[in-house]
């Protein structure tokens, strides 16, 4: 096999910039998905990576060897020391492929939407994503204040939740929430209500906030609808990813009886 061994390859350098920089991601509407799971859950959603690179001593892995079988794009092999390079992962992978960012959908205006308003922590965004396609949310609107959705630490931490979910990135959630016909909803403490008070049923856009400073102000002067999760006193406030996943699930109950 033919083995990329510098760093001066325009692929190598392409995938250098692609891994690190959100001005290249959204320049060339590219990103990485590091990891056989991530392309795997790519290939299953019908999405079509524009090329893979695969480590050399990873190439023989039965994993590995499945899914070149499955592509309809070149492969193309890279020397390990020159892999490790490409993967912000503490143990390569062995596998990583270039996948064209989808084209953002027209906003919803009715349905169950979640909102993230200034969300920066990757981990969280990632985990985040993941509930809402298991709760059925149809659609995400990430404001510009969020972490790059596209990136590959949140795309890992999304675990194949971005090729299920339809998302908006950089999103103006006033405008959108204006345009919105259905209920909106945010976390707040001041002036809400318990979430289990709430109707959660119906069209809905639920607004999570920052970790650190929540809903912004010019968010929360839209919502028709404020919620508390009731909290053992003393608390002030739970992980972001933990009450979306509460909020979330609550409508899901709800829905259901």
């Amino acid at each position: 096999m033919d083995v990329i061994q510098s760093r001066q390859n325009p692929l190598i350098k392409t995938c250098s910039k692609l891994a690190s920089n959100r001005r290249e991601r959204l320049k060339s509407g590219l990103s990485l998905l590091d990891g056989p799971h991530l392309l795997a859950a790519a290939l299953d959603a019908g999405q079509v990576p524009h090329k893979v690179l695969v480590a050399q001593g990873a190439a023989h892995k039965p994993e590995i060897t499945a899914l070149i079988a499955r592509l309809s794009v070149s492969t193309v092999y890279v020397a390990d020391s020159l892999f490790v390079e490409l993967s912000e992962l503490e143990s390569s992978s062995g596998l990583l492929a270039v996948w064209p960012i989808p084209a953002p959908p027209e906003p919803l205006r009715a349905g169950l939407v979640l909102a993230l308003d200034g969300v920066q922590d990757p981990g969280n965004v990632g985990a985040i994503l993941r509930t809402a396609a298991a709760a059925g949310v149809e659609q995400v609107w990430l404001s510009a204040a969020c972490a790059d959705v596209y990136s590959p630490k949140v795309l890992r931490a999304g675990m194949g939740a971005h090729f299920m979910l339809p998302l908006i990135e950089r999103a103006a959630l006033p405008d959108l929430l204006q345009a919105f016909a259905g209920q909106r909803a945010v976390t707040a403490l001041d002036g809400s209500i318990s979430l289990y008070a709430a109707d959660l049923c119906g069209s809905l856009a639920l607004v999570m906030g920052s970790e650190g400073q929540g809903v912004s102000a010019e968010v929360l002067a839209l919502a028709n609808l404020r919620v508390r999760i009731p909290m053992r006193a003393g608390l002030e406030s739970l992980n972001v990813g933990a009450a979306a996943a509460i909020c979330l699930y609550e409508r899901v109950r709800q829905s259901a009886a």
